[in-house]
């Protein structure tokens, strides 16, 4: 039984990750490495991975200050409303990415709640980097804090207890008792938020407008190259997307073991 469990495992992991990770790989190169660089060196590919680079510094980090304050509030104190706190978080899990960019353009649209005053002052929310770094927070803030809760629930409050038996406040337990027990869970989960954030498609969707050179990401870069039939440039920068989250992915695995210890 232990093989035949095996042996399905791994033809699913075969038929579901390997053979498409393949298929990128072999598209990429199927018209030789000069098709290839050129795919990568051009002005629009370049734009969207500036984009989704800068996007993902400047999402990720809101995302782990939210992430840790969140948690601490949840796990250490009590108070009213912390079941909605709780709800709120899981939200993005619930709700499907485009209702989610479509809910920004609805408030922030030119028709939109505030969409004639942000006209009327020259404000570019949607069809801009402000929308897209909206929509990417929405999607990706439950990580961070989702990756820490169970486990700082898990520790208790032994520990911050003594610390403030022994005189210490607010911040400096935070230093040095609390965040050296959590170091670990909260670099796996600003690893799984960033990998979201550079691979996020539905709400940036959108939000950002499809504007070449400017508003594209690179999962939105990939889109038009293949709907354009230019299939050998799409499958080339989907290599940077493979490449980047074969990155996050060794970092995972190496934060696995290091949380496992």
């Amino acid at each position: 039984m232990k093989w035949v469990l095996i042996t399905l495992a791994a033809l699913v992991l075969i038929w579901l990750i390997v053979l498409p990770l393949a298929v990128v790989i072999t598209e990429a190169l199927k018209k030789g490495w000069g098709v290839y660089v050129e795919a990568i060196r051009d002005p629009d590919a370049l734009s969207a991975l500036r984009l989704t680079l800068l996007v993902a510094v400047i999402t990720v980090p809101l995302n782990t200050i939210f992430g840790v304050a969140a948690a601490w509030a949840i796990t250490k104190f009590k108070f009213r409303g912390k079941q909605l706190l709780v709800t709120l978080i899981d939200l993005p899990f619930a709700v499907s990415p485009v209702i989610g960019g479509l809910i920004y353009v609805l408030v922030y649209g030119v028709h939109g709640w505030f969409g004639p005053w942000l006209q009327e002052h020259d404000i570019k929310i949607i069809f801009a980097l402000p929308g897209i770094i909206l929509a990417t927070l929405f999607v990706t803030f439950p990580f961070v804090a989702r990756e820490l809760i169970p486990l700082m629930e898990d520790q208790g409050q032994q520990e911050e207890e003594a610390a403030v038996t022994l005189g210490a406040r607010g911040f400096r337990i935070f230093w040095k008792v609390t965040l050296p027990n959590i170091k670990w869970g909260l670099l796996y989960g600003i690893i799984l938020c960033n990998a979201r954030a550079m691979g996020e498609f539905g709400a940036v969707s959108v939000v950002s407008g499809h504007i070449r050179g400017e508003t594209n990401t690179l999962p939105l870069h990939v889109e038009i190259l293949y709907n354009e039939y230019q299939f050998s440039a799409s499958f080339a920068v989907a290599s940077l997307l493979l490449m980047l989250a074969l990155v996050t992915l060794l970092l995972k695995s190496w934060f696995t073991r290091k949380s496992s210890h």
